[in-house]
């Protein structure tokens, strides 16, 4: 059994949070998009958003960290987290999880995350968001609004961190008991 699961969402529902803490409960690799994509941006001294309109016009970004996503599902025992791990996973995995929660819950995560203030981060949210879902779609042809792929969907606003982490993994649990 590969032993692949994706975590979905848009920005500042917690998927990196909760896939580190399942990634550490269950032992499965974690490998985030997220992650990869501010390290790139980083690299070259932009800010997120300098580096979403970077990316629109270079394809090669979205390829990098699609291509790693598919690699990584293909080894297994890994938890995925980013906007198009379900769909770079594929057949590959074995659960689709999408996070939710309002746009204003999201930015206040984001700014306090990132130690800046709100509206900074609303406008660098909505750019960003904006941007990647031009790209998913012209590159794609993936809607990313479109949730059918997911298999469980969370609105992170109504549970805590730990809260969302336990069902997360009881939903990885039973599927696992069920499919052995």
């Amino acid at each position: 059994m590969k032993r692949v699961i994706t975590l979905g969402g848009l920005h500042g529902t917690g998927k990196s949070s909760v896939a580190d803490g399942v990634a550490e409960l269950l032992g499965l690799r974690r490998v985030s998009a997220g992650q990869i994509f501010r390290q790139l941006a980083e690299e070259r001294n932009m800010s997120l958003e300098e580096f979403s309109e970077f990316a629109e016009g270079n394809e090669e970004i979205d390829n990098l960290l699609d291509n790693t996503l598919r690699f990584e599902s293909k080894k297994g025992n890994v938890i995925l987290d980013g906007q198009l791990a379900a769909w770079m996973a594929g057949e590959n995995a074995d659960l689709h999880i999408f996070l939710t929660a309002p746009l204003e819950v999201r930015v206040r995560r984001i700014a306090k995350r990132d130690g800046t203030n709100f509206n900074y981060a609303l406008e660098e949210t909505i750019t960003r968001e904006k941007s990647e879902q031009f790209r998913y779609r012209s590159y794609y042809d993936i809607d990313v609004t479109d949730l059918s792929i997911y298999d469980l969907i969370i609105n992170t606003e109504h549970y805590s961190l730990d809260e969302v982490i336990s069902i997360v993994k009881l939903a990885v649990e039973i599927l696992f008991e069920t499919e052995e």
